[in-house]
């Protein structure tokens, strides 16, 4: 009798389909913590035998053994032993779309997208060593590569259509908004992956790092960026990516940097083109100064 057989004779096992959420009573609670427990012993044996012996090498069998079970538990948690590498983007993935879905409508969306990339970023952070490990694994297994870029666009497609619904259901338009027009499709996938790419982009640099610093800080400046990139709101009558603010309109008051990206936007054609380069990772402020000095040099 392996461990799942001894502990579902004092918990049944919980219906397809209903969450821990929903469940009701001690009883429920307790099965619900020793599936996901079983789920995290099944990945940490996983994890172990790939990184001691190779991951081709490693067998479901051998899995199944180092975690105590029978063969059949194993998939009777995870399809093939790939899967096992990723134990926790389902309910992640469960949390994100309720917290989308309980968003209050008066939220800025994309503030609403950023909150639920949080939870992918915070669900890595809570296990920094396994989660560096199971990078490292990643970079060498091209079959866990694309199990993870499969996993990676379940978030974004998510979030696109999130935002394509906030267009299609909003009656008061949030600022930089063009409800109806030909941009909106693409604006809402743009923003979405926008989102997403800067979270892997910090959870790389923190992974490579060895899981060390606040990388909840990092990833709220990447958000930053991307809102005075996409979504910053720009000065009555000016138009930014397609979108044109009405004269009128009730307009929040710019940054300078915002200021400056407008003015660059509008400049005349006559002007030359001047090129820089900057670090990906650069603070906005030190790539505008940067920019600002390269554009007093070619003038002086």
């Amino acid at each position: 009798m392996d461990r799942e057989q001894s502990s579902e004779q004092s918990a049944p096992e919980r219906p397809e389909g209903v969450r821990p959420a929903t469940e009701a009573g001690a009883g429920n609670r307790r099965a619900a913590a020793q599936r996901q427990q079983m789920r995290q012993d099944l990945a940490s044996a996983a994890m172990e035998l790939f990184a001691t012996q190779g991951y081709e090498e490693t067998t479901v069998d051998q899995i199944a053994a180092a975690a105590g079970v029978a063969r059949r538990t194993f998939f009777r948690y995870f399809r093939s032993k790939e899967e096992a590498i990723f134990p926790d983007h389902d309910d992640t993935l469960v949390r994100v779309a309720d917290l989308l879905a309980s968003a209050d409508t008066e939220e800025h969306p994309l503030d609403v997208v950023c909150r639920g990339i949080k939870e992918v970023l915070r669900m890595y952070a809570s296990t920094p060593g396994v989660s560096v490990a199971r990078y490292q694994l990643i970079r060498q297994v091209g079959a866990l590569r694309e199990r993870e870029i499969a996993v990676v666009s379940r978030y974004e497609r998510l979030f696109t259509r999130y935002l394509l619904g906030r267009f299609d259901a909003a009656e008061e338009i949030p600022p930089g908004w063009q409800r109806g027009g030909d941009d909106d499709s693409m604006l809402a996938e743009v923003s979405a992956a926008a989102v997403v790419a800067a979270h892997n982009h910090v959870l790389r640099r923190w992974l490579r790092a060895g899981g060390l610093g606040d990388v909840e800080a990092q990833l709220d400046h990447s958000f930053d960026v991307i809102r005075n990139t996409f979504w910053a709101t720009a000065p009555n009558g000016v138009r930014r990516r397609g979108t044109t603010v009405a004269p009128g309109a009730t307009v929040t008051p710019v940054s300078s940097m915002e200021a400056a990206a407008v003015s660059a936007l509008s400049a005349s054609p006559g002007g030359e083109v001047l090129i820089t380069v900057t670090r990906t990772d650069a603070p906005l402020e030190q790539v505008v100064d940067r920019i600002r000095a390269a554009l007093s040099g070619s003038t002086g």
